[in-house]
């Protein structure tokens, strides 16, 4: 099963600060380390559960190759898949721009999608277009991530 991870507002909250300056990620470059200051935000106990929910885990974010550089370092996650967005977005209001390349991804796989931005019609979209279970879940962007969102995440998964 893949699930497909959002960074901004997903990730990194846009509430509250929530620096984790303790923390020291293993960064395969300095300028990966400078070129997103806001990374203190994101709370690197993250990586270790997504990585327990048990699913492929790939990039759907703008953030692009920065996502590899930057963010799998401070969550302690290898490098993932990244979905390469086409080069024209495809406006279809009311859908989000990513949920057509996602189900086409997804290639009929269950699938997860968290983001910040999905509307109930992205979720009817995609049951009608896409053949296996999909959960697309949104997050609370000032928040990011909460237990109660992986309470979700995990009682979806673990029904499949």
């Amino acid at each position: 099963m893949l699930l497909f991870l959002d960074v901004d507002g997903t990730l990194l909250p846009f509430g509250a600060a929530r620096p984790y300056p303790s923390y020291e990620p293993r960064f395969t470059s300095a300028r990966a380390a400078d070129a997103h200051p806001l990374l203190s935000r994101v709370d690197p106990g993250l990586g270790p559960r997504l990585t327990a929910l048990g699913c492929e885990l790939v990039w759907a974010t703008t953030w692009l190759d920065d996502a590899n550089l930057c963010l799998a370092p401070w969550l302690g996650l290898p490098q993932l898949p990244l979905v390469d967005w086409p080069d024209e977005e495809e406006l279809s209001a009311p859908l989000h721009w990513k949920t057509r390349p996602l189900v086409e991804w997804a290639a009929g796989r269950e699938f997860v999608w968290v983001d910040d931005e999905i509307t109930d019609a992205d979720r009817v979209w995609a049951a009608a277009h896409h053949p296996a279970a999909a959960l697309l879940h949104r997050v609370d962007p000032e928040q990011g991530l909460t237990d109660a969102d992986f309470g979700v995440l995990e009682a979806w998964i673990g029904g499949r």
